[in-house]
C-alpha cells in the first residue's frame, strides 16, 4: 500500500535550518507530483511548496518564499523541504502528500529560542 514517512523535524532557534525528508512506496513515485503542507493557524491547512513529478515546476507559499526549497531524488522515492531562516510562525505540523491525495503522518518543527 502507498506509504509516506516524514522525517526530520524539531526544535530550532529563529534563524535556524531544518531539512525534512519524506520517504515513499507503494505508487510509482517518478510518475506524481508532491507537496508539502502544514496544518496551518487557520481553518484550512496551508500549501507549503509543490514540485512537479519531473522536478522541473516548484511552487511556494508567499510566506516561505526564498526560505523553503522543495527537491525530489527519484532513486530515493524522496522528497525533501530545506527550511532556512525559520521563524517562530513558522512553527507547526509538517506534511508531504501525493498529488494523488495520499498523506504521512507528518513531523513537528518547532522555532523558539
Amino acid at each position: 500500500q502507498v506509504q509516506l514517512v516524514e522525517s526530520g523535524g524539531g526544535t530550532v532557534q529563529p534563524g535556524g535550518s531544518l531539512r525534512l525528508s519524506c520517504a515513499t512506496s507503494g505508487f510509482i513515485f517518478s510518475g506524481y507530483g508532491m507537496n508539502w503542507y502544514r496544518r496551518g493557524h487557520g481553518p484550512d491547512r496551508e500549501l507549503v511548496a509543490s514540485i512537479s513529478y519531473n522536478g522541473a515546476k516548484t511552487n511556494y507559499a508567499d510566506s516561505v518564499k526564498g526560505r523553503f526549497f522543495v527537491s525530489r531524488d527519484d532513486a530515493e522515492r524522496s522528497v525533501y523541504l530545506q527550511m532556512n531562516d525559520l521563524k517562530p510562525e513558522d512553527t507547526d505540523m509538517y506534511y508531504c502528500e501525493t498529488e494523488h491525495g495520499y498523506r504521512g503522518q507528518g513531523t513537528q518543527v518547532t522555532v523558539s529560542s
